[in-house]
Order: structure tokens, then C-alpha cells, then sequence
């Protein structure tokens, strides 16, 4: 599978939870944190739960968009 589409796909589940309560995230969202993800959590990529704790520990690394992305979505 492609790697990008692997990124695309771990990012589907931010927040765990609160992420299946609001649905999937737009394609806004997930190209607001697929560089993000590839840049602090790639060793995760296709490890939905432990992506979602990756971006979500690394917040305050991470670009404007991808951290309100987080933040919405209960990370």
C-alpha cells in the first residue's frame, strides 16, 4: 500500500474516540497533518491507536493546522 495512503488512513482515527464520534476527517484535515505524521510519527504508519498517541504527543511540535486537527478531534 502506498505510503501516503497508509498516513491518510492512520490519521482517519485522531483522537481515537472523540475522532469516531465526528466522523472522518476531511481531506482538508488529513493534508493538514500528513506531513506532520510522516515527520514525527512515520515508524507508525499503519498503527492507527499508536499514530493517533504519536501526533497527539507531539503536539506542540506540530504545524498550526495539524494541532488544531488534534485539538478538534480530542487529542
Amino acid at each position: 500500500m502506498n505510503r501516503s495512503l497508509l498516513v491518510a488512513c492512520a490519521i482517519l482515527l485522531l483522537g481515537a474516540p472523540g475522532a469516531l464520534a465526528q466522523g472522518e476527517p476531511t481531506a482538508q484535515e488529513r493534508a493538514a497533518c500528513r506531513s506532520d505524521a510522516m515527520k514525527f510519527c512515520a515508524s507508525f504508519v499503519g498503527k492507527p491507536p499508536q499514530m493517533n498517541a504519536c501526533l497527539r504527543d507531539n503536539k506542540a511540535k506540530l504545524s498550526d493546522g495539524c494541532r488544531k486537527v488534534v485539538e478538534a478531534r480530542g487529542g
